[in-house]
């Protein structure tokens, strides 16, 4: 009799996230048995929030499943569906993206045959199942296989890749605009009573910016530096913000079903003429390292809006231009590409370039309980 379940994945870094790749046609073919298989496969849950039995490392940026296959979609090579995974509770969130891993899914895909592309700068259409939208990457292919070692440095990673362009095709919500109030910048009211501005933004995934200063920080703060009544105010904010864009219907609801959508980062201007802002983001409730890749993409489209509260913050909005910007892991870039329609301008796509690589391929040994 069988003990274990063997899941053939692949161990990969995407940007600044790690994550476990998994093909579709590996799985079971009953989907209800796909979270229990992923959760035990990371380690999770695990009271201790470490994941020690299991390949997670009990952060948030490593405690993360993408599943890939052939594309149903006639205009797309792959689909990608990302699941965060919890690591104190038995859940998944599989409400939005991950934009680092993103990075990750076309190497993934020329590895196991599921994308052939010819020698050359070759481009993977991507269908991002969470979110409903396209994403273009333009990577080296070379005798067949993905080029994934090179000179390129992005912060956040100690070690040098060969760069792949991610084109994040028409990036506002596939079931709202990109401002889902209406509104650029929103007062929005807390539990406790206060009110903050803010700018609420569906691209990329549906984020939340406010300003650093309106929670008592100066924006540089490290964890340990973070009182924790601010933490939850900014878990408040981020919930009320649920609430405002039409995800739930109080806030209970919005700890309880959506605990990592919207995002929420927190701005504060930076001293660094080459920086438009400093950015910070939670991440499942807590800092993150670096900054996530779709929390960019809506930076960078706020930014090249003027009146939302990123504009501001950055002395005006940045169009026509890559927008710049620091986190606590150093600087990124990226840009908005702009067109127009019948209404004015609005945001074609976003283009962001990061690394990524394969870690490690083989089984994983999950447990049958």
């Amino acid at each position: 009799m069988d003990t274990d379940y063997r899941l053939p994945a692949t161990l990969m870094r995407g940007g600044t996230s790690k994550g476990l790749f998994i093909r579709a046609d590996a799985l079971p073919d009953d989907t209800e048995q796909w979270q229990s298989l992923l959760l035990r496969a990371i380690g999770s849950p695990d009271p201790y929030g470490r994941q020690t039995d299991g390949l997670g490392n009990g952060t948030t940026r490593s405690s993360k499943v993408v599943i890939v296959s052939p594309s149903r979609r006639d205009d797309c090579d792959v689909d990608a569906l990302f699941g965060h995974v919890f690591t104190d509770e038995a859940r998944i969130d599989w409400s939005g993206n991950c934009g680092n891993l993103a990075a990750a899914v076309p190497l993934f895909a020329v590895m196991e045959k599921l994308a052939r592309p010819e020698d050359g700068v070759a481009t993977i259409a991507i269908w991002q199942a969470n979110v409903g939208k396209r994403i273009l990457a333009e990577l080296e292919i070379f005798e067949g296989q993905a080029v994934w070692q090179g000179d390129f440095l992005i912060d956040g990673v100690a070690f040098p890749g060969a760069p792949i362009r991610l084109r994040y095709l028409d990036p506002a919500g596939d079931c709202s605009e990109m401002f889902p109030t209406g509104l650029l910048m929103d007062k929005l009211k807390l539990p406790d009573g206060s009110q903050v501005d803010a700018t609420l933004i569906d691209a990329g995934n549906p984020t939340l910016f406010v300003r650093a200063r309106d929670f008592g920080l100066k924006g540089r703060e490290t964890a340990a530096e973070i009182d924790p009544a601010i933490m939850r105010r900014l878990e408040m904010a981020r919930a009320a913000a649920t609430v405002a864009i039409g995800l739930a219907d109080d806030i209970f609801a919005a700890g309880r079903e959506y605990p990592a959508t919207p995002k929420i980062s927190f701005l504060s201007q930076d001293g660094d003429p080459d920086c438009a802002l400093h950015a910070r983001a939670l991440s499942m409730g807590k800092l993150h390292p670096a900054y996530p890749g779709t929390d960019a993409i809506a930076l960078a489209c706020a930014c090249a809006t003027e009146g939302t509260l990123p504009a501001e913050l950055a002395g005006g909005p940045v169009r026509g231009m890559p927008l710049t910007f620091s986190h606590p892991s150093g600087r990124l870039t990226l840009e908005a590409v702009l067109g127009l329609d019948s209404l004015g301008w609005k945001v074609d796509e976003v283009v962001l370039t990061r690394t990524a690589r394969p870690l490690m391929r083989g089984e994983v040994f999950i447990p049958l309980d």
